[in-house]
């Protein structure tokens, strides 16, 4: 068989990279579309939870001309309240004073020099706090006993309206098994979906987490979450699933 030289061989190695290249690009746009082919589904888990800890701060406001006198009716007003907490069954061990502060309005350098009712005004905070969250809520329902008895307690600042604040601590006990529900739930959706469309689910091609969000489980207008005792954990995750 005579030798082939290099002239006749080129045309033949030429023609077999052209062949072999295009099979190399039309793998490669078929992974490509493959790789392109995925569905985006999210899963949901929620929990109903109650409040664990309850923190209610009860602001006394006494005001008076006599500063002597405004401190004993401060400490009588203190007093009832601990006796109130008492009755509600709430420890008072656990009850901390905070914020105590002595307002002169002889010393407001912007007052006009009329004379005022009460020169001092005294104010010291009472905050409750206790892992027995519906005593604090059924005592804070007849916080009008406190009034009757000539208690003056104020709201806004820094403690907002002045009722409890409930507080659930167990999130992180929840997590593991919320994730994956909601991760199950996510799964179940693109089963569903594949199904429909005539494919098959193949593996995860992404999957995110949402933040976890405690909400108030009675949903209106003007309930905050911290005012209830009743709350719904939630969390979303978001997964894409390949389509083969």
């Amino acid at each position: 068989m005579p030798a082939l030289d290099h002239d006749t061989i080129r045309p033949y190695v030429l023609a077999l990279a052209i062949v072999l290249g295009g099979w190399f690009v039309g793998r490669g746009f078929s992974a490509g579309r493959a790789d392109d082919r995925y569905v985006t589904l999210k899963g949901i888990a929620e929990r109903e939870v109650h409040a664990d800890l309850a923190i209610w701060p009860l602001r006394i406001v006494v005001a008076d001309d006599d500063l002597a006198r405004a401190q004993s009716r401060l400490q009588g007003q203190v007093h009832d309240v601990m006796r109130f907490l008492a009755r509600n069954q709430l420890d008072t061990t656990q009850a901390t004073m905070q914020d105590f502060a002595v307002t002169d309005a002889y010393a407001n350098q912007y007052r006009s020099g009329e004379r005022v009712a009460n020169r001092y005004v005294i104010n010291q905070t009472i905050v409750v706090r206790s892992s027995q969250a519906s005593l604090v809520r059924d005592a804070s329902q007849h916080v009008g006993e406190l009034v009757s008895a000539g208690v003056v307690l104020s709201s806004g600042g820094d403690y907002g309206n002045g009722g409890p604040t409930f507080i659930f601590s167990g999130l992180n006990a929840l997590k593991p098994e919320m994730i994956a529900e909601a991760t199950a739930h996510a799964r179940e959706a693109a089963e569903r979906f594949a199904a429909d469309s005539r494919s098959r689910l193949g593996g995860i091609r992404r999957a995110s987490q949402g933040l976890f969000e405690i909400q108030p489980r009675d949903q209106a207008p003007g309930i905050s979450e911290e005012s209830q005792m009743v709350k719904t954990v939630r969390v979303v995750t978001t997964v894409d699933y390949y389509l083969r």
